[in-house]
């Protein structure tokens, strides 16, 4: 098995700070793969939100909003943050954001290499541990129930029971007949786990199961049998037309 390189974003309002990171990031690992470097939290907004990445190295202090409000904008954070700084007095709110490191300029390299490593185990162990998953659930017969990882353990549930998943910030609500299960995993963990049933991506942040559906309003929302409007996207809509029509 080849093995895995990690995909990078950096955002910074300081281009000589990206540029000396990239660098050290560079020189000491040959697996880090730069992706794209933002040096404005609009341009890098859309970035996180449509790009599949790894690691981001986030600035704190930027013109107009904080790497700390622009991370709220992202519903689904399935990366590792590493907050690179020169502020002191956000390391609460990095913490609750789950940031694996929280490095001060200048930068020392001791303290970025240890964030990197940190960042790099985390990432391996989350795939190992999904494909875990994928072969415990990857029968060639649709299993009973799957398995439905959370923060305190395991659920096992039928997938018929499932209304529908929402993304939420820190990982995927499952909605079903007898409640509602929180999973830091994200949606897309889930994909593989429901291949086969009657599931169907609305949004880039929900998806359904069609036997829940209750009607289909021209406004754009789909009303599942519990009440719940769950949004169809447009680039999801013909699809769906021609599947639930």
């Amino acid at each position: 098995m080849a093995p895995h390189r990690f995909n990078c974003i950096i955002v910074d309002d300081e281009p000589d700070a990206i540029e000396l990171l990239s660098s050290r990031l560079n020189k000491v690992y040959d697996d880090i793969n730069i992706v794209n470097t933002f040096s404005s939290w609009q341009h890098a907004l859309n970035a996180l939100r449509e790009i599949r990445f790894d690691i981001l190295f986030m600035d704190i202090s930027m013109p107009g909003k904080t790497g700390i409000n622009l991370l709220k904008l992202v519903s689904d954070v399935d990366f590792e943050i590493i907050f690179v700084t020169a502020h002191d007095n956000y390391a609460l709110d990095a913490f609750n954001l789950s940031a694996t490191g929280y490095i001060l300029k200048p930068v020392d390299d001791a303290e970025l290499k240890s964030a990197v490593d940190k960042a790099r185990e985390r990432i391996l162990n989350k795939k190992q541990a999904q494909a875990v998953l994928s072969v415990a659930n990857g029968a060639l017969q649709k299993p009973e129930k799957i398995t439905i990882p959370h923060p305190n353990g395991f659920d096992y549930i039928n997938p018929k029971s499932i209304i529908y998943l929402e993304t939420i910030f820190k990982g995927t609500r499952i909605v079903t007949e007898d409640g509602e299960i929180n999973s830091s995993h994200p949606l897309n963990t889930f994909q593989f786990l429901i291949d086969g049933y009657s599931f169907f991506q609305t949004h880039r942040s929900f998806m359904v199961n069609l036997d829940h559906i209750l009607r289909y309003e021209a406004s754009g929302l789909i009303v599942m049998k519990n009440k719940a409007e769950i949004p169809l996207s447009r680039s999801f809509k013909a699809e769906f037309l021609n599947i639930y029509m």
